[in-house]
């Protein structure tokens, strides 16, 4: 867990973050003890990076995690939320649920707003809803429709308060890479949060994104390491995830095919996912959701242990891996 710098900021993150949506209720319930367990079993497990956001169960998330790190010690802990959907209440919710993922009350409704005001309205809810008087990191979230508003006044708006002290770092999160590289490429962030797209079965942020990244001293937190549920376990069932739906029969044979070589070098599908991710040069963390301290006190684990640099040369040679893929560890040689 020794703590990386974020591009050239004074943010140092560790090599496993916690990512909260899980706790937010992403798809099903988590009662609150369940909850506050997965945060403080991350904490046992030297995590002291910790990812949140308004989106996440409609504030829930936040809620849930700024009560615990109260507790664990916030001035420890480097905590990153999100801009760009504000919180709105919703006029007669009327026992209506949330139809965005989560398993919570339609209490609020979530507006896209990437303005400077804004942002400001938006870190300044995230921090009631945290129960802390700053965030040490903050990412535009998913401003794939909103780009001309999210560079001309969102990414000015968290450069000044960077510029001010009030934030250490700021940044992009996408599930996308090629407005990714836009902002590497064009604005001055700090880091950027890459869902999904620099994994075991999807390596597109080499195409251009992984290199701008190297270039310009951008930090990657490499966030869906196991694409939504495909690669969190050796043998990924009928049902099994892939990017937010079920995974088509050659995704999943693509990674039982890796499975099957991973495990002749007794390293199990969730291990080599989460070395692989981590093994990028620009690479600061790896970020995993958990709903219990069991899940992610097994991936702190698997993340500890080391992997033959063998499994990484056979995968490429079977073409399970991009050519071009940096080799983790003394194989990158």
């Amino acid at each position: 867990m020794n703590p990386v710098r974020l591009g050239r900021s004074g943010v140092f993150v560790s090599a496993l973050g916690f990512g909260s949506a899980a706790i937010g209720n992403l798809y099903r319930a988590v009662d609150e003890e369940t909850a506050f367990d997965a945060v403080r079993a991350a904490w046992d497990a030297g995590v002291r990076y910790f990812d949140t956001a308004p989106h996440y169960g409609l504030g829930l998330a936040e809620r849930r995690l700024g009560r615990v790190l109260a507790e664990l010690g916030r001035d420890e802990a480097v905590v990153s939320t999100k801009v760009g959907r504000l919180l709105v209440p919703t006029p007669n919710p009327r026992g209506r649920r949330d139809d965005a993922g989560f398993d919570v009350p339609a209490d609020h409704e979530r507006h896209w707003d990437f303005s400077a005001d804004g942002v400001r309205r938006s870190l300044e809810s995230s921090l009631r809803r945290l129960g802390t008087d700053h965030v040490d990191v903050v990412l535009l979230h998913d401003p794939d429709d909103h780009w001309n508003q999210a560079v001309e006044e969102a990414y000015p708006a968290l450069h000044e308060l960077r510029h001010q002290g009030v934030i250490g770092a700021i940044g992009v999160g996408m599930n996308q890479v090629r407005m990714l590289e836009r902002f590497v490429v064009e604005t001055d962030v700090d880091a950027v949060m890459l869902a999904g797209r620099y994994t075991l079965l999807d390596q597109s942020a080499l195409e251009g994104m992984l290199p701008a990244c190297r270039r310009r001293d951008v930090s990657v937190l490499a966030a869906g390491v196991f694409n939504g549920g495909l690669l969190a376990v050796d043998d990924p069932p009928a049902d099994a995830m892939y990017d937010y739906a079920t995974a088509p029969e050659e995704i999943r044979a693509r990674a039982r095919r890796i499975a099957e070589v991973a495990q002749r070098y007794r390293v199990s599908l969730p291990q080599a996912a989460l070395a692989f991710a981590a093994g990028h040069p620009a690479v600061a963390g790896v970020v995993v959701g958990a709903r219990s301290g069991e899940e992610i006190t097994r991936d702190a684990a698997l993340l500890a242990r080391g992997v033959p640099g063998e499994l990484w040369r056979e995968l490429r040679e079977r073409g399970l891996l991009r050519a071009d893929a940096p080799l983790p560890g003394s194989a990158a040689q």
